[in-house]
């Protein structure tokens, strides 16, 4: 057999990340996806002041778009791409877009990519979503009356705080700190004021998960264009520069419960592309469906050690102006989980940490940022992890 060995990433030189965009949050929406996309669509084209025809390419992330793909919306808004990507991939769809479309861009197949990610969600929609999510879900979660993710994560959450000793305590902190962040994010959905009491006291939904442990569905769209450097410079627009960005599925695939992800796998590479250490980075969003999930990436990303994120989270505040700002923009846990475009929340928020837009949210002096994506729960595990270092042009 040949022993096939792994070819040195190139760099993602010459492309330049900006113009990032939220079309405000509502819990329901009795508009479609296609709605809701087409607004994050215009809204990219005005503020970055181009013609939607320059818009060469395209990549969509939605759950809700059926029966179209991204192929349809080319017919709906009049788009004439010259490279296409659909990536409804849940968590992990932010990076995964972008990825795709730097690579396009790199190559001459597109000059312009629009990466868009929409959902709505009418009042029984997302019911309907999770009874036909995946084969694993039809055939053997959903049968046996378990009707979405809570009871998978409250297997994963049990199961890290036995062999961690991480406590309720640590995971309601992040939770806290992040709802801290999303008072001062006029898009977040969440805007009262969380205390450690209430969310420890809040009601059992699968123990050890608890009501503020589980983000809130909802409808939104989240966006951002990815383009040749020198034509960003032309336009004007403030952007921000890919570092380096890893993905990889169905790691650790024989570990009889999820406790670390794909990240673990790949993470020195990602530092090693980039040319920085954890200890460079100014501010981190993790997806964070969960908080355990959060807590997992900080150890697979090496913010911590190896079991040690509940040590860290009591020594850090992950508040804007605190120690480790972390989900700056309250995160899903606070702003609302818009399906696909929760995928896509950090990485937006990040553009514009770096491009000097996230007024209220902003990290002071913030010059690196990490991003890392996570998604497409089965019934014991997400098979999806993927992440990206983003510095400031």
């Amino acid at each position: 057999m040949v022993a096939i060995s792994p070819q040195r990433r190139r760099d993602y030189s010459g492309v330049a990340v900006a113009v990032p965009v939220t079309v405000p949050y509502q819990r329901y929406s009795i508009q479609s996806a296609h709605w809701w996309i087409g607004r994050a669509l215009a809204t990219l084209v005005k503020n970055a002041g181009i013609r939607q025809l320059d818009i060469d390419g395209l990549v969509v992330s939605s759950f809700s778009l059926a029966p179209d793909t991204a192929i349809g919306l080319t017919q709906h808004f009049g788009l004439s791409p010259r490279w296409l990507d659909h990536v409804p991939m849940g968590g992990a769809s932010g990076v995964m877009a972008l990825r795709k479309a730097a690579r396009a861009v790199q190559s001459g197949d597109c000059d312009i990519a629009a990466c868009i990610a929409g959902d709505t969600n009418h009042v029984d929609s997302f019911r309907r979503m999770l009874s036909s999510f995946s084969r694993f879900a039809q055939d053997a979660v959903y049968p046996y009356g378990s009707g979405g993710p809570n009871a998978s994560f409250a297997l994963i959450a049990a199961n890290y705080m036995r062999q961690t000793g991480a406590r309720r305590e640590d995971f309601g902190k992040l939770a806290v700190a992040q709802r801290e962040n999303a008072l001062r994010n006029p898009h977040a959905l969440m805007r009262k004021p969380l205390t450690l009491d209430q969310y420890m006291s809040a009601r059992a939904i699968a123990d050890p998960i608890h009501l503020f442990d589980c983000v809130m569905p909802c409808a939104g769209g989240e966006a951002f264009l990815v383009m040749r450097e020198d034509i960003a410079r032309d336009l004007g627009l403030r952007h921000a520069r890919i570092l380096g960005t890893i993905e990889r599925h169905n790691a650790f695939a024989d570990a009889p419960m999820q406790v670390q992800g794909g990240w673990a796998v790949d993470i020195d590479e990602l530092y090693g592309m980039a040319g920085v250490t954890p200890g460079d980075v100014d501010f981190v969003q993790t997806y964070d469906d969960y908080p355990v999930i959060s807590m997992m990436q900080l150890e697979d990303l090496k913010l911590c050690g190896r079991g040690e994120a509940a040590e860290f989270v009591r020594e850090s505040t992950f508040t804007i102006d605190g120690t480790c700002p972390h989900n700056t923009s309250g995160g899903q846990l606070s702003v609302g989980q818009a399906g696909c475009a929760g995928g896509f929340l950090g990485l937006v928020e990040a553009i514009r940490q770096l491009t000097g837009a996230a007024a209220a949210t902003q990290v002071a002096d913030a010059k690196i940022g990490l991003v890392s994506g996570f998604g497409m729960i089965t019934y014991d595990r997400g098979l999806a992890s993927c992440a990206t270092l983003l510095g400031k042009s």
